[in-house]
């Protein structure tokens, strides 16, 4: 990393500003997990930015940790939950039903209070998580009522690593296709969802490879850009730090889009939209030009997943009908099935528990209604 810059535009010496003086700002990491948002999150933290406490702990899957703070995940699992949204949802409507909940005023007031307390701690925050993206109206609301300036760092890696990642370290059972397109999902609608941030110079696009390979470069770039005064004025000691904690190994997929073996429609508009991502990572690239062609890829994947689903009703009929037996409490042997009794509605509650949430997100809204009409937990 250079020497530090000046702590603004006016040459203050940097010693000369105290960090209790520094401007509120919060840095939100986005994208989609297994991107690299932990590594960009641990060394922001090491370079000065608070990381809300308590934060996730360290596990196999991240041996090096996540830098999530705790309470956020828990608040975005709750939200998901209400919205029955997935983490990595491959629907468009999936952000109508989170943006539905987000704008609920006793959800932005709790968000705001729990920001504004940890700017005692330090004037300059990181807040990261893989379920972030659904939410980011939210926390752009919540920082600017705290008085703080939200900014963001989206991670950009290959699709294909990231679906590799998940299936390895999260032994994820949906298959390539639902992984790559809930990868196309997230990282379209992420872009536009921050494009408003563009004018004022709050956003970036980082690629994980360029993190591993010179983490120093990219993150002083990063650090000038969105004006982050604790990576712009940090010492040798960070550094080092940061350099035991930066492990190039860390990329260890390597499989390429060819390797998923994708539908070819969904393929080539994968191969398309990260063509056009990556030049929002090159210096002057994020321009009207390459957010207009984004839109055109996010639209056409709307229209792909809107195919889809009209040609797959079969699939979802069957896990309607599969719902169905399971709330009653009946087999799935051979032959004709005899008539089943109803179970209480307790144990139709508990049944309904357990069936997986991609089963249910399967059956249309209706059915649902139905469902819980007969399993006697109607929603009021």
């Amino acid at each position: 990393m250079s020497s530090p810059s000046p702590a603004s535009s006016t040459g203050t010496d940097p010693a000369d500003v105290a960090p209790e003086e520094y401007p509120r700002k919060v840095l939100f990491v986005a994208g989609a997990g297994r991107s690299g948002t932990s590594t960009m999150a641990g060394l922001m933290s090491i370079l000065g930015l608070h990381v809300p406490q308590p934060e996730v702990e360290a596990d196999a899957t991240n041996p090096k940790g996540f830098g999530e703070p705790r309470w956020v995940v828990d608040h975005h699992d709750r939200l998901l939950k209400e919205a029955l949204v997935q983490v990595s949802d491959s629907r468009p409507d999936a952000w109508f039903e989170t943006g539905r909940v987000a704008t609920r005023e006793p959800e932005r007031i709790a968000t705001a209070e729990w920001l504004d307390g940890h700017f005692d701690v330090n004037r300059e925050l990181v807040v990261k998580d893989p379920r972030l993206s659904w939410f980011l109206s939210l926390w752009r609301v919540a920082a600017i009522r705290c008085g703080a300036t939200p900014v963001f760092a989206t991670m950009l890696r290959p699709p294909a690593e990231v679906v590799g990642s998940k299936q390895t370290y999260y032994a994820n059972k949906l298959g390539s296709a639902h992984l790559a397109a809930s990868w196309l999902n997230m990282l379209l609608h992420t872009e536009r969802a921050t494009r408003e941030s563009v004018a004022d110079g709050g956003r970036v696009f980082v690629r994980y490879g360029d993190l591993l390979d010179d983490w120093t470069r990219v993150t002083m770039s990063v650090g000038e850009r969105l004006q982050l005064q604790h990576v712009m004025h940090a010492r040798s000691e960070q550094i080092r730090d940061g350099h035991r904690f930066v492990d190039p190994s860390l990329r260890r997929m390597s499989q390429s889009l060819e390797d998923l073996a994708l539908p070819r429609r969904l393929h080539d508009l994968t191969a398309q939209t990260w063509e056009e991502l990556n030049k929002l990572a090159d210096e002057g690239g994020d321009t009207p030009q390459v957010h207009a062609t984004l839109d055109q890829l996010r639209e056409e994947y709307v229209d792909l997943y809107a195919e889809s689903e009209a040609i797959s009703r079969s699939s979802v009929v069957a896990a309607e009908q599969t719902t169905r037996r399971q709330l009653k409490g009946g087999g799935g042997g051979g032959g004709r099935p005899g008539p089943a009794p109803a179970a209480p509605s307790s144990d139709a509650g508990r049944v309904a528990d357990r069936i997986p949430h991609s089963v249910r997100a399967l059956v249309p809204p209706k059915a649902r209604q139905a469902l819980r009409r007969a399993a006697g937990r109607e929603r009021p």
